[in-house]
């Protein structure tokens, strides 16, 4: 029997441990991203924090390229088909925690903003955003993920969205 949902619903899960706690935050970040969307219909995703080693796999296998990348999304819906569905599934997306702090430390801001930006990224590109298509299209994308980045209340500094330990340890 399926589970029909009420709202929208995002799993997760933390393969690298390093990001306990921080669920709540993703969630909260999910439906607001649908809400600022205004997508008419509850919506699920599906979140893995990974390591390098699994999102340089991934990005092999399927994309072609040998080196890990930020976040990988993988749209369940193609080429702007909506189904007419009660729900939503938009997709998957794996994110790389150590880049994702390698990212963090270039731009200065911590760790939980970058996975954050990330998720606003794969998510857009879920509901059939794609920078890489023209320069229309990368600016229409880029304005809307720190339209929505910027305009979502969370305190970045708050103690609950650390990391349970340095994921660049081995590399510092």
């Amino acid at each position: 029997m399926n589970k029909r949902i009420q709202k929208n619903e995002l799993t997760f899960d933390d393969q690298t441990g390093l990001c306990v706690g921080m669920e709540e935050i993703f969630h909260r970040l999910f439906d607001y991203i649908c809400r600022f969307q205004k997508l008419d219909c509850p919506c699920l995703e599906s979140l893995t924090l990974a390591d390098d080693k699994l999102v340089r796999e991934i990005n092999s296998q399927y994309r072609g390229i040998d080196r890990t990348t930020d976040v990988i999304s993988f749209a369940f819906e193609e080429g702007g088909d909506v189904v007419d569905a009660p729900v939503r599934d938009l997709g998957e997306l794996i994110i790389s925690v150590p880049q994702a702090q390698r990212q963090a430390d270039e731009f200065k801001h911590p760790l939980i903003r970058e996975l954050c930006f990330l998720i606003i990224h794969g998510t857009l590109h879920n509901l059939g955003y794609d920078h890489t298509r023209s320069e229309e299209d990368a600016r229409v994308m880029y304005a809307l993920q720190n339209d929505i980045l910027n305009s979502f209340d969370v305190d970045w500094e708050d103690a609950r969205w650390k990391p349970s330990e340095d994921p660049l340890k081995d590399e510092r």
